[in-house]
């Protein structure tokens, strides 16, 4: 043996035993083995999960579930007592009121809280039951051990555990079939975190405290200004002077055009049959130019729009039994109910069209306006659909075509 050799063997030092196996049975019996044997720190690899592995090991059901129980029930009522503290003793807001302290009204706060605690000890505890994070396994430097993750199975033996005895274990894997059975050695002194990682660390975490420090040293300093002003363009807004030049826009001013289609003030006086109703002072009996020429197209907009947000009142033939009005006459507690108007009483049937554009418009009596609701075309398309439905239950001989009057008129005349 030369004297490098010499000094290998003394830098390393005896960490277990580790027995392949190249099947789940064989790993399962000799787990049920192993752990007869009385050792306590050793642990079975395989590259998916073997069913039984638990009950040959002998592992106890994991202690995690309480933590992360215990947990959620800390984080709820963590949650529950900042609220109180900041709602109803800290700055207690009076509104409408209402308690300073509701427990549902506390309750969305307090099941994220819960969830936030429970998911962090779920991560946090699973790392520290496992023993991790470790930066190196010894098992790492085993060639064989790259194939726990494909097609082996393995038992490894830690040297720690006061029940370890090399030979004996030697002897028990080889006779529950192991493929083969290696020494596991590790350099008997770990290599050490580079002064590097050290200094970026502490690094990190002085430049972590930097925000924290701001805050606390803000909340000493007596200021009028806002603790926290990230976004600047809320309060100190470039101002623009009248008919200055600015960058800002393209086209080098300050003031901004109209935009298209933009009507000033007054505007519509020259609209006033189309946005009114109106011709001069009077409520027009005629359709405005922008409805003519009168087509069954815009009669069967009037009409469906006539069905949306008229007949829920007036009824689909406009009688005034509007399934909403049938619903609220029957009711006893709806006192204050006014039925529909009639669209075929004479009072309404003589009404220029003008006029029953601007009560479609403005409303009237209970009636409530359609203006922002309907467009001022779909208006007057409902003014045409009523005309029809007006016509329709009250037509006189003169409507007839004259071939159809005229059989009418000889009928009369026979009886």
């Amino acid at each position: 043996m030369t004297e490098h050799d010499a000094q290998t063997d003394q830098a390393q030092v005896i960490k277990g035993l580790l027995a392949e196996f190249s099947d789940p049975h064989s790993l399962l019996s000799a787990a049920k083995t192993v752990r007869d044997t009385g050792v306590k720190r050793w642990d079975s690899y395989s590259p998916f999960p073997v069913h039984g592995i638990d009950q040959a090991m002998g592992i106890r059901r994991s202690g995690l579930g309480w933590l992360v129980l215990g947990a959620g029930i800390t984080g709820g009522i963590v949650a529950l007592v900042m609220q109180w503290w900041m709602n109803a003793v800290d700055y207690p807001l009076n509104i409408s009121g209402k308690p300073l302290f509701s427990l549902p009204a506390n309750i969305p706060v307090a099941f994220e809280l819960i969830v936030l605690f429970a998911a962090f000890t779920a991560f946090l505890g699973a790392l520290a039951l496992n023993g991790l994070p470790r930066f190196n396994n010894p098992l790492f430097s085993i060639q064989r051990f790259a194939r726990a993750t494909a097609d082996r199975f393995f038992i490894a033996v830690d040297a720690d555990d006061p029940a370890y005895d090399e030979a004996r274990f030697q002897e028990l894997f080889q006779s529950a079939g192991a493929i083969s059975v290696e020494r596991v050695e590790a350099p008997a002194q770990q290599a050490r975190i580079p002064l590097a990682v050290h200094l970026f660390g502490m690094a990190s975490f002085a430049i972590a405290l930097v925000p924290i420090l701001w805050i606390a040293a803000d909340r000493r300093t007596k200021d009028d200004t806002p603790r926290v002003h990230p976004v600047l363009d809320m309060d100190y807004q470039p101002r623009f002077d009248t008919q200055a030049e600015t960058q800002l826009f393209n086209d080098g001013r300050t003031m901004r055009m109209p935009v298209a289609g933009t009507v000033a003030r007054g505007g519509l006086a020259d609209a006033d049959h189309f946005y009114r109703g109106l011709a001069g002072e009077e409520f027009s009996a005629d359709f405005p130019e922008q409805m003519k020429p009168v087509t069954l197209a815009i009669m069967q907009r009037g009409r469906d729009r006539f069905n949306i947000y008229c007949a829920t009142c007036h009824g689909l033939a406009g009688v005034g039994d509007g399934i909403t009005s049938q619903r609220a006459l029957a009711r006893e507690d709806s006192p204050g109910w006014v039925k529909p108007l009639s669209l075929h009483t004479p009072s309404v049937r003589q009404q220029p069209v003008g006029k029953l554009f601007n009560t479609i418009t403005n409303g009237i009596r209970t009636m409530p306006a359609y203006a922002s609701q309907i467009s001022p075309k779909d208006r007057w398309a409902i003014v045409l659909y009523v005309l029809a439905l007006q016509r329709s239950q009250n037509s006189i001989l003169d409507d007839l075509p004259p071939d159809q009057r005229q059989t009418l008129e000889l009928r009369d005349i026979r009886e």
